[in-house]
């Protein structure tokens, strides 16, 4: 496989001149096109399965099965969806009209930004960076496509396919860092979606605000999980296990801490450790099913969270590190504080903190008190306790009695809310998120008689029929006033056509 090769900065503006040039030409809106970027991006990812788990596995040891599922699959399902709901996606789509406008045709047109920019993230090397593309091609955008550097087998793998399955005048590759990067942010671009850190979004956020460029930010956050009394307990470790330590819980949406009922703690810790060795076995370092650390900088930082032998936390299952491997074990923390190092920022590792709490209310309190999670996760059989989530709460998105599942359903919104990010994609809401909502009024001749009562001069009296015809009431709930006018309508043209029919029309013919 070809080494990682970074794009010179001096290329940027004449690889946007080329997309400008592209969709200015208007080819990438007619549905024939999306729809034949879209099969090739299907190709793409069904004829290089093998070489795309090598490639991720080279950059994150991750397993086969995660990478089939959490990436292929995932990329996969979402171009179905794409393409089996196009035709209807691109269609106009007629809203309600008010009194004066009745004879014209008012609709809402979704129309491409123009030349966008995805940024990749790295744990999902290619579901980051190509879900988002199905969105941008559905919309029918030119877009620079940045895979992230610290994955550098998938980028170089992307560079090398994109462009040998879709329209490289539509679609170019850039490679590099943090130079390149903001190299990149510098030139205009019609959208912007990033998925990353809070830091680097911000840095995003701010470099769009040059150009007043729109953008859609995926940035993580802790996702806190709730474990209410009275749940199955073997089932919920094992949903919380999987959920923490699929990719060694390098997940944006992986549950980051623990908040449990105290009646119930004892219980889930003591088959949380059972799980971890029916899992990843008692050495998860030769598990093929554990991965690891994606480099030495994700490792250090990770390692400085360990609790010290002086602390008052406690580790009661893994804690184990090996450097040279960039391995660091499934690790539970008990007895966390809410002032621990562990609950300061976004762990995205493989340690899962577990804090008591005295009931729902005070972990609820708990959550209100932080900035707002990408995802929340509450495992609880009393109705009344998920209503309190759904209700006062809030985050990306809510998973009840798992985790993760939210994330892989295409017609949900993936995003978050708040710090945790803004705009979302999966699916619909991913052609949503690469298109403009345009507005369109067409404009009939037939009632061009009542125009006089908006043109000057102005008087009191067409003041009058224009608050007739234009004002807005609320609308009742008794279906007789609600839908009054239309009834008495329908009624009058039916006692004309009556009327008429009796002296002597279709009766007497």
């Amino acid at each position: 496989m070809a080494s990682f090769t970074v794009t010179p900065i001096a290329d940027f503006p004449k690889v946007l001149s080329r997309l400008r040039a592209t969709f200015n030409s208007d080819k990438t809106k007619s549905e024939e096109w999306r729809r034949k970027q879209l099969y090739r991006l299907l190709d793409l990812v069904n004829e290089n399965e093998a070489q795309i788990a090598q490639a991720i596995h080279a950059d994150i040891k991750k397993p086969f099965y995660e990478a089939y599922v959490g990436e292929h699959l995932t990329i996969k399902n979402d171009v179905a969806t794409a393409l089996n709901n196009l035709g209807d996606w691109i269609a106009p789509q007629n809203v309600e009209k008010p009194l004066p406008n009745m004879t014209d045709t008012v609709q809402i047109l979704r129309e491409p930004f123009g030349v966008v920019l995805i940024i990749g993230a790295w744990n999902f090397p290619f579901m980051e960076t190509l879900k988002p593309l199905v969105g941008a091609i559905a919309a029918g955008n030119c877009a620079v496509v940045k895979p992230s550097e610290l994955s550098p087998v998938s980028a170089t793998l992307i560079a090398s396919l994109l462009p040998k399955y879709l329209d490289p005048e539509a679609f170019q590759v850039v490679n590099g860092g943090a130079e390149e990067t903001s190299a990149l942010l510098k030139e205009k671009f019609d959208f912007i979606m990033y998925t990353g850190n809070s830091t680097v979004g911000r840095i995003v956020m701010r470099a769009a605000s040059e150009h007043l460029t729109p953008v859609a930010l995926e940035l993580g956050g802790k996702s806190p999980t709730v474990v209410d009394s009275g749940v199955n307990i073997p089932i919920v470790a094992r949903r919380i296990v999987w959920g923490k330590f699929l990719n060694v819980g390098q997940v944006c949406i992986a549950p980051d801490y623990i908040l449990v009922l105290k009646d119930v703690h004892d219980q889930l810790v003591a088959e949380m450790k059972k799980v971890v060795v029916e899992f990843f076995g008692s050495d998860p370092s030769v598990s093929p099913d554990y991965g690891r650390i994606v480099n030495q900088r994700h490792f250090n930082r990770l390692k400085a969270l360990m609790p010290s032998a002086e602390s008052s936390e406690k580790i009661v299952c893994g804690g184990q590190l090996d450097e040279n491997s960039l391995y660091i074990a499934p690790t539970i923390v008990d007895n966390v504080g809410p002032d621990s190092k562990l609950m300061k920022d976004e762990i995205f590792g493989p340690f899962m903190p577990i804090i008591q709490v005295e009931s729902i209310t005070e972990a609820i309190q708990f959550i209100r008190g932080r900035p707002k999670p990408l995802a929340l996760y509450l495992f609880s059989e009393r109705r009344e306790v998920a209503e309190r989530f759904k209700k006062e709460t809030s985050s990306g998105g809510l998973t009840i009695n798992d985790t993760l599942l939210h994330g892989f359903v295409a017609s949900l919104p993936f995003g978050g809310v708040g710090e945790s990010g803004m705009g979302a994609y999966g699916g619909r809401h991913s052609y949503e998120t690469f298109s403009h909502e345009r507005a369109v009024l067409h404009r009939s001749n037939i009632d061009a008689a009542a125009d006089v009562l908006r043109f000057p001069p102005y008087s009191l009296q067409k003041l009058g029929w224009l608050k007739m015809l234009m004002s807005n009431s609320v609308k009742s709930s008794n279906f007789l006033i609600r839908n009054g006018l239309s009834i008495g309508l329908i009624v009058g043209l039916f006692s004309a056509l009556y009327f008429y029919a009796e002296k002597g029309g279709f009766f007497h013919q």
